[in-house]
């Protein structure tokens, strides 16, 4: 049994690979969460086969629990919820980690060596912060905490002591076995995360949900050493890096580092408004039909989706107008920034949701150089990943961030339902611009009096 459980769990982690690496493309996803689906299948019966007198109704109850709540939640899961149910199904993973090293320390029939003992440290902390770290970030992607970032004197000394505290109740365990002193460790690293994340403003969010990702992973890993689970620690190490290099080409797109998003500050700047020390600043509007007008006469049009986007639930009625320019011989094409929406790949997903072909849809880097050569840019429900300030203004607190440079088409149109400031409180030079006109109004009204012009 200990031969085939080791080749089963061999297969599982294969499978594990296989789904990231299918996660990592529209036209592939499908395919990697049936990896996925089935290899943590494979591992959950292994586990099963070589369970020592497993209590089964417990274990069969929790499982029944939580597919049960699983299933409901993703039917009814908004795509405008979607980040911050990643953010809580994190918090669950280093929860579990936590639970699990507690457990272990308290099994009376179990004996752990000096590596043991490190890894249960390492996964317990890892696993304490990332819990309360996500709820935060789960509070704040879904408002019920503000976006704001929070900042009082001393935060980052407090971090530090908060910091070297834990290590020290770590190492007080690791060299006497107190339990007291390993429930301590956790407590402060529970601490440790609500202060690490409060001071991130909403515009890092989706470095953070990466981040988290990545920290999950890591928990993941730690306990599959305590647990002397080999797929327990490849998948959890996958997981772990995956999301390490995801924070990195993110924080890459925006500019900053994750030294500097973990420190925080982004998006607690006080932005300009529209009527700033110059006085109010003079823009141009316009109506859908004025829109539709200059779409349905233009040779290529790009469409640069944001978070407006999913609120509206506008992706269907956005396909819908995109075709209808087709058939007109309009060529359309979707720009996708990495940090557009609140988490990474949330536009991508949305527009999968709306059966946009997948070759329609391109990243910043392989489109940027279209923008000068496009005769229309709509840009609807983004603000940030077109702000020109991030390439020409050195005050900017997005100064030297990769944008969609939509500021160089031949025309913009901009559908917003004001002119307030976009996720990160930074006004937009574009709204202002002679080229830009702007359409107010709710992003699928707006798209579906498109679709009603352009088809008359």
């Amino acid at each position: 049994m200990q031969n085939l459980s080791a080749i089963l769990y061999l297969v599982a982690a294969v499978l594990f690979i296989l789904a990231l690496k299918g996660l990592s493309s529209p036209a592939s996803a499908r395919r990697g969460n049936l990896f996925g689906i089935v290899g943590m299948l494979i591992a959950v019966i292994t586990t099963f086969l070589i369970m020592d007198k497993p209590v089964w109704a417990l274990i069969g109850g929790a499982i029944a629990a939580g597919g049960l709540i699983g299933a409901w939640r993703a039917r009814t899961v908004e795509m405008t919820a979607m980040p911050e149910l990643v953010a809580a199904m994190h918090s669950l993973v280093g929860l579990s980690a936590v639970l699990i090293a507690v457990a272990s320390i308290y099994h009376t029939g179990l004996t752990h060596s000096p590596v043991q003992k490190v890894e249960l440290f390492i996964g317990a902390f890892i696993g304490a912060i990332t819990f309360t770290a996500s709820v935060i970030a789960y509070g704040k992607l879904s408002g019920r905490f503000g976006s704001r970032a929070i900042n009082f004197s001393g935060q980052h000394l407090l971090n530090l002591v908060l910091a070297l505290s834990m290590v020290g109740f770590g190492f007080a365990y690791f060299a006497t076995d107190s339990q007291g002193a390993f429930l301590i460790m956790i407590a402060i690293a529970l601490v440790l995360g609500v202060t690490l994340i409060i001071p991130i403003g909403g515009a890092d969010m989706p470095v953070v949900v990466s981040m988290l990702n990545s920290y999950s992973g890591w928990a993941a890993a730690g306990i599959g050493f305590t647990l002397n689970n080999p797929v327990l620690i490849i998948g959890g190490a996958c997981v772990g890096s995956s999301g390490a290099i995801l924070s990195y080409i993110m924080c890459r797109a925006m500019n900053r580092s994750i030294v500097s998003v973990l420190l925080g500050g982004f998006g607690a700047e006080v932005a300009e408004t529209a009527a700033g020390p110059g006085g109010p600043r003079h823009y141009k509007s316009g109506s859908p039909e004025d829109a539709a007008f200059l779409m349905g006469h233009a040779d290529s049009v790009i469409i640069v989706p944001g978070y407006g986007l999913a609120v509206s639930r506008a992706q269907h009625a956005l396909q819908e107008f995109a075709e209808l320019l087709g058939e007109q011989g309009v060529k359309v094409r979707y720009a996708i920034h990495p940090v557009a929406g609140r988490m990474p790949g949330h536009m991508n997903v949305l527009l999968a949701e709306a059966e946009v072909p997948y070759d329609h849809v391109q990243e910043m880097e392989e489109i940027n150089s279209d923008f000068s050569n496009t005769d229309v840019v709509l840009v609807i429900g983004a603000n940030d990943v077109v702000n020109p300030a991030a390439q020409k203004d050195k005050s900017s607190p997005i100064y030297g961030m990769p944008i969609l440079e939509a500021h160089k088409a031949r025309t913009v149109i901009v559908v917003k339902r004001s002119m307030n400031a976009g996720y990160a409180g930074l006004d937009n030079d574009l709204f202002y611009m002679d080229k830009t006109m702007m359409v107010f109004g709710d992003a699928k009204k707006v798209v579906e009096e498109l679709v009603k012009c352009v088809a008359h």
